[in-house]
């Protein structure tokens, strides 16, 4: 089946593509640097053109809470639009375990506006929410820095291999779509800061990991499980340490 990946050149998208093509499924790359662009609508009738599925999996390039919002508006609004033109039977969104849940952040605010943009639309669809990638960890580490110091909350942290959201994403795409969500996360779960402290020292950074319950995850405070899954979620079969070995 021909399916569509918005993001497909970055880091989950084109993992996506490649396992789509080992499958014998038509995997096309849409990407502004593909000459298809979601926010323009330039190019997107002929890149959906005879799809059956779409997975966006594209990703706001500023995280400030107007442009983020519009980012995933526009681009969700202008897809669903191409798609319902193109005969599209299955739109598929990756989007982040805890959206739903307070306390919220402006990314994640974002990220519902769009689920609810996908949910009202006449497009059957599956939104499938993933923790945090290991891919992202140094980010979060730096994110989280003042000066020497790196401050952390002691709640649930279940992080997961951007392999194994591939391989998830891959799996709903070609199936029944869902009409509603699932959730991913790997196979582990840490607490936040104890993670921190161990992923730092094993890089041999010498900034210091401060337990803080008021430490702000992206600009907002954290229950003990805002994180994580509270139901049922499939779990990735990669685990941290495992990947990180494999990194160096």
């Amino acid at each position: 089946m021909k399916v569509v990946v918005i993001g497909g050149t970055g880091l989950i998208g084109s993992k996506l593509v490649t396992r789509l093509g080992e499958h014998g499924h038509e995997a096309v790359a849409a990407a502004p640097n593909t000459g298809v662009n979601t926010l323009t609508g330039e190019g997107l009738a002929e890149a959906l053109a005879g799809a059956q599925a779409v997975v966006d999996v594209s990703n706001s390039p500023s995280f400030e809470e107007a442009a983020v919002r519009e980012f995933f508006e526009t681009s969700t609004g202008n897809l669903l639009a191409a798609e319902a033109e193109a005969g599209v039977g299955h739109h598929v969104a990756l989007s982040v375990v805890g959206t739903e849940r307070p306390p919220g952040n402006a990314y994640f605010r974002a990220k519902i506006a769009q689920e609810q943009l996908i949910e009202k639309s006449s497009i059957p669809y599956s939104l499938v929410h993933a923790t945090q990638f290991f891919e992202f960890v140094r980010r979060i580490a730096d994110e989280a820095t003042e000066g020497g110091t790196v401050r952390m909350a002691p709640v649930l942290f279940q992080p997961i291999a951007g392999d194994d959201v591939a391989r998830a994403l891959g799996r709903v795409a070609v199936g029944t779509p869902l009409n509603g969500r699932t959730d991913i996360a790997g196979p582990d779960q840490f607490r936040m800061d104890e993670f921190f402290r161990d992923v730092l020292a094993g890089w041999g950074d010498p900034r210091q990991v401060i337990t803080d319950p008021h430490a702000k995850y992206f600009g907002a405070e954290l229950l003990e499980r805002s994180l994580v899954p509270v139901d049922d979620a499939t779990l990735g079969e990669i685990r941290y340490r495992d990947w990180a070995g494999q990194q160096k």
